[in-house]
């Protein structure tokens, strides 16, 4: 999920061959609502809503079960520990 207008993404989508969806959040309703926004941009700057990079897990409910944000898009947590934090979060095994 992005800020980036649904044109934009579906170009980059096609252009990097992406075979997932990629969603537009038009005014970053969606990034403020899961405190996600990078709030080092202030208004009028270009990249003023951005979402810090991170990854969700929303259940088949909408009930967000794991939230991970980075300020550093360069560092990713390991698969293994979100799929265990995970597990954890919906008491699975």
């Amino acid at each position: 999920m992005t800020y980036d207008s649904a044109d934009d993404l579906a170009a980059f989508g096609e252009e990097r061959e992406i075979g997932y969806a990629l969603l537009s959040d038009k005014g970053s309703k969606s990034i403020n609502a899961l405190g996600i926004r990078n709030e080092q941009f202030e208004e009028g700057h270009g990249a003023y809503g951005v979402a810090l990079p991170g990854i969700l897990f929303v259940d088949a409910g909408g009930v967000v079960r794991l939230k991970r944000a980075h300020e550093d898009y360069r560092t990713r947590p390991p698969f293994d520990e979100l799929l265990e934090a995970t597990r954890t979060s919906i008491g699975g095994d």
